[in-house]
């Protein structure tokens, strides 16, 4: 029996810090190397009771077999409590054009609940009721499988449900770099 891959099967790794490694780096300074890794942009949501949305770039997907994603959530996050509640949630990629959507549902001063998707076009997904948001290049619908607890966050990986893509096929994705917003043209990706 091993009690690492135990741990691992349930979702919960316990795992202390490395012996003989220096403090770790503060979070300014990481804050600093990380913008300058490029991200795409996406729209995490949750529908029903705990309707919620958050704009994230700790995205990812973990495995083709089976489907899964994963998003980091911060413990103190509204979305935190509303996917744990949930236990799913719908992922909008957004395109160049969404910077604003993305603005909108990273504003923590914005009203919560149903009304923040006021005067936004949204359909509930099929297999979640997760909005997902109208013009975005492509979505995805998640089961939660498991949550991993890293420091202040949550590693939430989904089990995919359903994707689609958008209908603007050509549409360039939107990106996060420097800590701004910037768009990620088709065939920009050199070879």
């Amino acid at each position: 029996m091993n009690p690492v891959s135990d741990r691992i099967s349930t979702g919960s790794v316990a795992a202390g810090p490395a012996t003989g490694l220096r403090t770790p780096v503060s979070a300014e300074a990481l804050r600093e190397v990380m913008a300058q890794f490029a991200t795409g942009v996406v729209v995490i949501t949750v529908g029903g009771e705990h309707i919620h949305a958050m704009t994230a770039n700790a995205f990812s997907s973990v495995s083709l077999d089976p489907p899964t994603v994963l998003c980091s959530v911060a413990h103190s996050a509204v979305m935190h409590r509303a996917i744990t509640a949930g236990r799913g949630f719908g992922v909008s990629i957004l395109a160049d054009g969404q910077e604003p959507l993305a603005r909108r549902f990273a504003d923590k001063k914005r009203t919560l609940g149903r009304a923040q998707f006021d005067g936004v076009d949204w359909r509930p997904g099929e297999h979640t009721g997760a909005p997902l948001l109208s013009g975005a290049l492509a979505w995805l619908e998640c089961a939660l499988d498991a949550g991993l607890d890293s420091g202040d966050h949550t590693v939430f990986v989904g089990r995919v449900l359903g994707a689609g893509r958008g209908t603007d096929r050509d549409g360039h994705g939107l990106l996060f770099f420097g800590g701004r917003f910037g768009s990620a043209p088709r065939g920009a990706v050199a070879h």
